[in-house]
């Protein structure tokens, strides 16, 4: 049996096992040692005299990636960023940008759930973490919206698909992930998912406001606010303004010269400031210590899943099953754009199986390789390009499209945790309720993805002012 048979039925055997329920993380942390025990024993002939020694290298093998990884600065970003996101609750500045973001929107048709994806994205700008986002704002959004007249199924739907947002606008933890695994600049990803994540947002709210002018009563405006208490609105929300400006200018100056320092020290001044203002609005100790904790469970998790994927990953390596995928898809008598819409349309239905950071990081280590050498390769310049743009830039514009699908599956049955998230929030809405509720979402996704692939420059204007 060659390494390319093994890599398949090792592969198909994860597959199974992620199927019938096991978390990612141990069933490719599972998969990838056999199949590296397999791999080093076949070389071996399968004698069982030669057993003990594949299972050693084996075990060697897998146990450099923890290291090798965790010892990696960039990942210290995400226990980073999801200390932002939390300490900025505690501090009330959800509540707050909220409450900006109605006094200056309500006004239009289908105001609060325009209000409220808005907020959300102003949220996801401090929080980089979708189901914290989802969680917070069915607390404060959808109280809001069910007292003008709002259907409760589509006020869920608003919160579920505008929480979503936090996986584009940086500092988005996603991203980050995406970036390490793919071995390309964090900065760069974090930089060209500005403006495709705001790109999101506004599809969103045209999609609201139409369905507010063709449907009576769909989502009543809501007005009645002067323009001094507007303007009183803003100050609160002006934190999440300057650490959104610290860490896009540790990335890129506008002004021309080298950025202020590295995202990750951008990041640690954000939270910096964010603890400065929970202290200030009277966070408690035992707030600080929930903060603390939840930080620490979901960067565990998250990293458990990083861990578990790539002993994975060093596995497929010795497999050669990312070559022989990239010969394969090159191969194929099709045109580049078509296979990557197929590999897109893949991706969504995988999504509904699969936890989003888990989906990409089994897939890209595979995926990604052949992406580049449908455009020509990782080195390739934009002239001689497939997809008209050159090899760094295809890594980062393929990037905000797979993360972008990442977002859609947060939200599509039957594993979009969004939704389940919001349910578990608010006792009067069942899963199935939330599911309904954000079903027009799935259009307005559709629709940027699209736009996204067809008009890449959304995505890469920003990240060439940096190059």
């Amino acid at each position: 049996m060659t390494s390319i048979e093994i890599g398949l039925w090792v592969t198909g055997g994860l597959l199974v096992m992620v199927v019938l329920g096991m978390r990612v993380a141990f069933a490719a942390a599972f998969s990838g040692l056999v199949g590296l025990i397999w791999i080093f024993w076949s070389k071996k002939g399968y004698d069982p005299e030669e057993f003990g020694w594949a299972l050693t290298v084996a075990v060697k093998t897998a146990g450099q990636v923890p290291h090798g990884k965790v010892s990696s600065q960039a990942l210290s970003l995400i226990p980073t960023f999801i200390l932002i996101g939390y300490l900025a609750y505690y501090a009330g500045l959800t509540r707050a940008l909220f409450e900006a973001a109605k006094r200056w929107i309500a006004w239009v048709p289908g105001g609060l759930a325009v209000s409220t994806v808005f907020a959300t994205a102003g949220f996801a700008a401090v929080s980089g973490a979708s189901v914290a986002t989802a969680a917070v704002f069915a607390r404060i959004a959808i109280p809001e919206m069910l007292k003008v007249g709002y259907d409760k199924r589509f006020a869920a739907g608003v919160v579920a698909a505008g929480g979503t947002l936090a996986s584009l606008i940086p500092p988005s933890a996603i991203l980050v992930i995406y970036a390490i695994i793919v071995e390309q600049d964090v900065g760069m990803l974090l930089l060209a998912g500005f403006l495709p994540g705001v790109f999101s947002a506004l599809v969103y709210a045209i999609l609201i406001i139409g369905l507010a002018l063709t449907i009576k009563g769909f989502g009543p405006p809501v007005g009645g606010f002067t323009w001094r208490q507007r303007f009183a609105s803003l100050p609160p929300a002006l934190p999440i303004v300057a650490v959104v400006v610290i860490i896009i200018f540790f990335v890129y100056n506008p002004f021309g010269g080298d950025s202020w320092g590295t995202p990750t020290e951008g990041g640690a001044i954000g939270a910096f400031i964010v603890f400065l203002m929970a202290l200030w609005r009277g966070m408690r100790l035992k707030e600080l210590k929930d903060a603390l904790i939840e930080t620490a469970k979901l960067s565990v998790m998250i990293f458990t899943i990083i861990w578990g994927v790539l002993i994975y990953v060093r596995f497929l390596g010795f497999a050669d099953l990312p070559s022989a995928f990239s010969d394969w898809i090159t191969g194929l008598p099709y045109s580049p754009m078509l296979i990557l819409v197929c590999i897109l349309l893949a991706y969504a239905v995988l999504g509904m199986f699969m936890d989003a950071i888990g989906m990409l990081l089994l897939t890209l280590p595979v995926v990604y390789p052949a992406v580049m050498a449908l455009n020509g390769g990782l080195f390739v310049s934009a002239e001689d390009a497939t997809f008209g743009m050159s090899g760094p830039m295809c890594a980062v514009w393929f990037g905000i499209l797979v993360v972008k699908m990442a977002e859609f599956c947060l939200i599509t049955p039957p594993i979009g945790l969004n939704c389940f998230v919001v349910a578990g929030v608010r006792p009067e809405l069942s899963v199935q309720d939330v599911f309904r509720g954000v079903t027009p979402f799935f259009v307005a996704d559709g629709i940027t993805i699209a736009l996204l692939v067809a008009f890449p420059s959304i995505v890469l204007w920003l990240p060439s002012l940096a190059m």
